[in-house]
């Protein structure tokens, strides 16, 4: 089947593209740097040329609450009536565990609004919501460092590695629309103050790392497991302290 990946050219995207196509599936990336651009509907239409599904793991290049707010009103407008006139079956989006607990936050307040543009859409659609990735230990304590110290909230985290997220995408993709969420996490749970110093630790950085408990989460207060998955949750295969080792 053609697979259309809005955002595949960035960390997900690209090894979703390269997932799909392993498996014998035309998957195509589409993104600004391809001519595709879901703001203003550029390339959109034909991009989605002869497409059954379409997976959304775009992303705001601005996390200013007003610009991602834009970003995701006017991206998912325009996706979902190019999906519409396209006559897509399936459209899966990437989101994260918790959007709907973190809403003191403008980030995730936008990305409720996406999903819940999904949901009143009529599209068949999957919402693949996944926990924090491996990858971006060192971004969550750049957004919390005063001097050399990262104060973080006394929450748990369930970390998981990107390639995982792409697989369960992937997979999501070329299955039946579920109308509701599939979550993905790690192996392993952690707090985030173990997380993040284990992250900094791997690339040989000396922050020091300290729990707060007034500290915020992209701006939201959080409970102690506001970011854990559900029971039901897919676990990726790739545990944090293996991924670590090899950076």
């Amino acid at each position: 089947m053609k697979v259309v990946v809005i955002g595949g050219t960035g960390l997900i995207g690209s090894k979703v593209v390269s997932k799909l196509n392993e498996h014998g599936h035309e998957a195509v990336a589409a993104s600004p740097n391809t001519g595709v651009n879901t703001v203003t509907g550029e390339g959109l239409a034909d991009a989605l040329k002869g497409a059954s599904v379409v997976v959304d793991v775009s992303n705001s290049p601005s996390f200013d609450d007003d610009a991602v707010m834009e970003f995701f009103r006017a991206s998912t407008t325009n996706l979902l009536a190019a999906e519409a006139a396209a006559g897509v079956t399936h459209h899966v989006a990437l989101s994260v565990v918790g959007t709907d607990r973190l809403q003191q936050s403008g980030y995730f307040q936008a990305k409720q609004v996406q999903e819940d543009m999904i949901r009143d859409s009529g599209v068949p659609y999957s919402i693949v919501h996944a926990t924090q990735f491996f990858e971006f230990a060192k971004t969550l304590a750049d957004s919390a460092t005063s001097g050399d110290t990262v104060s973080v909230a006394p929450i748990k985290i369930q970390p998981i590695f990107s390639g995982d997220v792409a697989a369960a995408v992937g997979r999501t993709a070329v299955g039946t629309p579920v109308n509701g969420i599939v979550e993905v996490a790690g192996p392993d749970t952690f707090t985030l103050e173990d997380f993040i110093r284990q992250g900094l630790a791997a690339h040989n950085d000396p922050r020091t790392v300290v729990t707060d408990p007034k500290g915020l989460y992209w701006g939201a207060a959080l409970k102690e497991s506001d970011l854990l998955p559900g029971p039901d949750a897919q676990l990726g295969e790739t545990h944090f302290a293996d991924w670590s080792s090899e950076q």
